[in-house]
């Protein structure tokens, strides 16, 4: 179903987004870019690993992997996209494990928040 790969590819553009924006702060303070101290910026990625830390304490299923599986349950046979998206983001491994590394993944956001710190406000006027 359209609707499924949809959401499915939201879904990994927000993993995208959470995984691949730690790296780019840290490459864009080396190479002094000045977006990576936008703090609105900033501040989403780090809303972003905390919703899914709290989800992942919280035991809750995320809603977009709720809201795929449910439309997937009217399909027979799996897309490309599915496919190959579901091999990059989904792994066997027991829960606790992702929370572990969720927490830690957290951390070093939290942690960049220090190391390069956002604009404050003043800065933007």
């Amino acid at each position: 179903m359209l609707l499924a790969d949809f959401v499915l590819i939201f879904h990994f553009l927000y993993v995208l987004f959470v995984v691949g924006s730690l790296p780019v702060i840290w490459l864009g303070a080396w190479l002094k870019l000045a977006f990576v101290r936008n703090p609105w910026f900033r501040y989403l990625h780090l809303a972003a690993i905390i919703l899914v830390v709290a989800e992942s304490l919280l035991g809750v299923v995320c809603p977009l992997t709720r809201w795929e599986n449910t439309l997937r349950q009217i399909e027979t046979d799996n897309s490309f996209i599915q496919q190959w998206l579901h091999k990059i983001i989904f792994f066997a491994v027991p829960e606790n494990v992702f929370t572990v590394v969720y927490i830690l993944f957290a951390g070093l956001v939290a942690a960049t928040f220090k190391w390069v710190p956002p604009n404050s406000h003043r800065d933007l006027c």
